[in-house]
């Protein structure tokens, strides 16, 4: 486990780099977030305002319960997504991870197995988390295979979890173990 002293605001990749999220990234998120393609693979779907997200770096990453970053394309520096840890449970050393490519042209190119893989040795070796979880809407395959990907493996698969576009949903637990924590 490293020194919890000084963490990382940029992680580099191969072909995307990540940065921590800024006040300057508001439009940005507030847009992405309110697009069809985002929201609709959202457990949480409700319009996503200014308000909202000042009060999400307020409460949650002002605080440290929540560490977000940036996803920007290494060729041009376009922020092209989102990737955080929530409900930072220091006493068990575990989160959820959370993830959101936001602009279409973006979608298919590996950015997201990419920026989880990142996240995860983020989580393990910078946080000193041992447990990395997350909750996926059992219909959205394409970020299950990106989670099994990034080392992500399934856990539970809850039935009719959710009640969203006028049905009941299921959603899939997925979870990374830190091995050598």
């Amino acid at each position: 486990m490293k020194d919890k002293g000084v963490k990382k605001d940029r992680l580099e990749g191969e072909t995307i780099y990540l940065r921590l999220m800024g006040a300057e990234d508001t439009e940005n998120i507030i847009r992405w977030r309110n697009t069809d393609f985002v929201r609709s693979n959202f457990i949480y779907q409700k319009p996503f305002t200014r308000a909202g997200h000042e009060n999400w770096m307020k409460n949650m990453i002002d605080t440290g319960k929540v560490v977000q970053f940036m996803i920007c394309r290494k060729m041009d520096g376009k922020p092209v997504g989102s990737v955080y840890l929530r409900d930072i449970d220091r006493d068990h050393h575990k989160a959820e991870y959370g993830i959101f490519i936001g602009e279409k042209d973006a979608l298919g190119k590996g950015y997201g197995t990419e920026a989880a893989k990142m996240m995860i040795e983020y989580a393990f070796w910078e946080e000193g988390l041992h447990k990395l979880m997350l909750r996926v809407l059992a219909e959205n395959k394409q970020a299950r295979r990106s989670y099994e990907k990034a080392g992500f493996v399934k856990e539970a698969y809850l039935k009719d979890e959710v009640f969203l576009e006028g049905r009941y949903k299921d959603v899939i637990y997925m979870a990374v173990i830190n091995k050598n924590s």
